[in-house]
C-alpha cells in the first residue's frame, strides 16, 4: 500500500500568512500542518509515501521532513507544475505506485478520532477487493464542498450520486480529503477529462469507481473530528481543538513521531534522540513521556 500527500497549491485564502511559504508548513498548535496528514497515513501503517509539492516549496518540504527515516517510514518527493487537479496526483505518481493500491490525503485536512485506525484498516481491506473508499463528514455549508448522496440500509452505506460543489447539494455530508484507491487508479485518472475550470476532479474520478459499482463509503460520526484548514477560523479552531486534547492528556496526538515508536518503526533510542531535539518546547517532552524504558 503506498501513500500520497498533496501538499501544492497557493493558499491564497490564508494570505498574508502563505505569502512567503506554503501553508502546509504552518503551524497548528504545535507542529506543522503537514504533520497531520501525514500521522493518517502512517496510523494505516503506510511507510512509503509521496509528497507532492509545488516547485517553489519542494525544498522547504524536504527541509522539514527528510527523508522520512526520523518518522520510520520512506518519503519520496514530486512536483505538481500547476494546480491541474486532484486527480493528477496519481499521474504524477504513477511510477511511485506501481501495481499497488494507493491511499491520498490532502495536506491541509486534519482528522481524529479514537476509531479512526480501524476505519482506515476497512478501507485497506477494500482496496484488496478492487473498490474505493471516500468518507463523509456532515457539514454546515455543504455547497463548499464535493458531496456524497446516500442510502443508509442497517450498518450498509450505499453511494448513489457524488457531486462537487453543488448550488442544491442532495446532502449535508462533504467527501473529505482523503481517498483510498486500488490497484489501477493511476490508469482510471488518466480518463478523467477536465472539468469545466480545466482540473482533472477527484469528484469525477470517484464518480467513475461508483459507475462501476466499486465505490464505498464511510461516514465519520460522532467522536471524528474533521478540519479543512483553509481559512483563519478553520485554523484557529483546529489548533484550540489540539492544544485542549494534548493539555487534558498532557500527551501529544497526531505526532508521525509517537505513532512511529508505538508501531515499533523506530526504537528507544531514535525517539530520544528526537525528543532531546525537541526538548525545548512541550512537544518534545510530551515525546519523552513516551519512551517505555
Amino acid at each position: 500500500m503506498k501513500g500520497i500527500i498533496l501538499a501544492g497549491g497557493s493558499g491564497t485564502r490564508l494570505y498574508p500568512i502563505t505569502e512567503g511559504t506554503s501553508k502546509q508548513l504552518i503551524p497548528v498548535y504545535d507542529k506543522p500542518m503537514i504533520y497531520y496528514p501525514l500521522s493518517v497515513l502512517m496510523e494505516a501503517g503506510i511507510k512509503d509515501i509521496l509528497v507532492i509539492t509545488t516547485e517553489e516549496d519542494n525544498l522547504n518540504f524536504k527541509r522539514s521532513l527528510g527523508d522520512g527515516s526520523k518518522f520510520g517510514i520512506n518519503l519520496e518527493y514530486a512536483i505538481q507544475e500547476s494546480p491541474n487537479g486532484l486527480a493528477e496526483a496519481f499521474i504524477i505518481g504513477e511510477e511511485f505506485i506501481g501495481d499497488d493500491a494507493c491511499a491520498m490525503v490532502l495536506g491541509d485536512n486534519i482528522f481524529y478520532g479514537s476509531g479512526l485506525k480501524e476505519v482506515l484498516k476497512d478501507a485497506i481491506k477494500n482496496t484488496l477487493n478492487n473498490k474505493a473508499t471516500i468518507f463523509g463528514y456532515q457539514v454546515k455549508d455543504p455547497e463548499r464542498f464535493g458531496i456524497m448522496e446516500f442510502e443508509k440500509n442497517d450498518d450498509e452505506i450505499k453511494v448513489l450520486s457524488v457531486e462537487e460543489k453543488p448550488l442544491n447539494p442532495k446532502s449535508d455530508y462533504a467527501i473529505t480529503g482523503l481517498y483510498f484507491y486500488p490497484e489501477g487508479v493511476s490508469d482510471m485518472a488518466k480518463e478523467v477529462k477536465p472539468s469545466d475550470r480545466g482540473e482533472l476532479e477527484i469528484t469525477s474520478l470517484n464518480d467513475m469507481y461508483l459507475q462501476k459499482e466499486d465505490l464505498r463509503a464511510c461516514l465519520l460520526g460522532d467522536g471524528y473530528t474533521w478540519f479543512d484548514t483553509g481559512t483563519f477560523d478553520s485554523l484557529l479552531d483546529a489548533s484550540n481543538m489540539i492544544r485542549t486534547i494534548e493539555d487534558n492528556r498532557d500527551s501529544v496526538i497526531c505526532s508521525p513521531e509517537a505513532i512511529a515508536y508505538e508501531s515499533g518503526w523506530i526504537t528507544d533510542e531514535e525517539l530520544e534522540e528526537r525528543a532531546k531535539l525537541l526538548s525545548k518546547n512541550s512537544y518534545g517532552k510530551r515525546l519523552a513521556k513516551k519512551i517505555r524504558r
